[in-house]
């Protein structure tokens, strides 16, 4: 039995979830292989090829693929996936598209946000926002599977480079094209590896970015915004955390102003500290919440910056 693991990246090296997700891939205790798909990719190959675990990288490269799109991405799973008994990723959304259609194409099913992994087919992932654990056999002769990388923790670097194989891109699906990014700029941490997290809610209305920028500024951490807040048009899609955007477990997290629907608490219960602070005293957050803070948000934040930068004067 071998193991491949579909690679994240940013086109330069593997993004942390990628690194959780080969760690994951030990539960099997068979070699791992990483699927690394992309044009001019190979510095992520080579960094696929340094952590411990990874047996071979391979690295399909082809210009149709500077802009994976999610049919494309399928058939390379398809065309190299079928040697192979185990197919993973991160649970993304784009791997969720992508390895969702993989497993239609080679009919079999696909278990999505795992947590915990018997192998070699037994899967406990969160169901109704996270209220539940399910425990799943899987029979498929092929096993396709997400999981949840903040379930796991980061492989470690290997002493020594793993082999690099190249394989051919299948040719362009043409279902699809790609017609622009548009990426919310920030000097901020990336969410999803931030070790502190500040997310605001709809509450904060058009304060929004006054209101956390400068907390976050004061704690090195990311930004992150609850669903209502991102339909309201005070934040950008990429930054919703919940069970409908963005998973985290930061060592920290914040709460400004957000009252702790279920879909929200799914994405953010697995942080080690939670925080909040809301004027409603029974709002649902605060019975998830390590600490708790009830009040005027709009005055309690700036005091609560004011309070960092006094502490770290002296």
């Amino acid at each position: 039995m071998t193991v491949l693991v579909w690679a994240e990246h940013n086109g330069i090296s593997l993004k942390k979830s990628t690194r959780q997700t080969i760690s994951a891939a030990q539960a099997w205790n068979e070699p791992v292989h990483v699927l690394v798909v992309g044009h001019q990719v190979s510095a992520v190959a080579q960094d696929a090829a340094t952590l411990a675990g990874v047996a071979e990288v391979i690295q399909v490269d082809a210009p149709h693929l500077a802009h994976v799109l999610a049919e494309d991405l399928a058939a390379c799973l398809v065309e190299i996936g079928k040697d192979y008994q185990v197919i993973l990723a991160n649970h993304a959304p784009y791997a969720r598209n992508a390895l969702a259609r993989a497993a239609a194409l080679l009919d079999v099913g696909m278990v999505s946000d795992v947590i915990h992994i018997e192998a070699p087919a037994i899967y406990t992932h969160p169901v109704f926002a996270g209220s539940i654990l399910e425990t799943v056999v899987n029979t498929d002769a092929i096993q396709i599977l997400t999981v949840r990388g903040s379930a796991f923790s980061e492989t470690a670097p290997a002493p020594v480079a793993h082999k690099i194989t190249e394989r051919n891109a299948p040719k362009p699906q043409g279902l699809s094209r790609w017609i622009r990014e548009d990426v919310h700029a920030s000097d901020r941490p990336e969410l999803t590896s931030a070790r502190v997290v500040v997310a605001g809610g709809r509450a904060l209305g058009e304060q929004f970015n006054t209101l956390l920028q400068p907390l976050a500024g004061k704690l090195g951490a990311a930004i992150g915004a609850s669903r209502s807040a991102v339909d309201a048009g005070l934040a950008a899609n990429d930054i919703q955390v919940g069970q409908t955007g963005i998973v985290i477990a930061p060592d920290l997290y914040i709460a400004i102003g957000i009252s702790g629907a279920i879909q929200h608490v799914a994405g953010i219960k697995d942080s080690k500290v939670i925080v909040a602070i809301n004027n409603d005293p029974d709002a649902p957050i605060f019975q998830i919440a390590d600490y708790g803070l009830v009040g005027d948000l709009f005055t309690l934040v700036p005091e609560l910056v004011a309070g960092i930068t006094g502490a770290t004067s002296h």
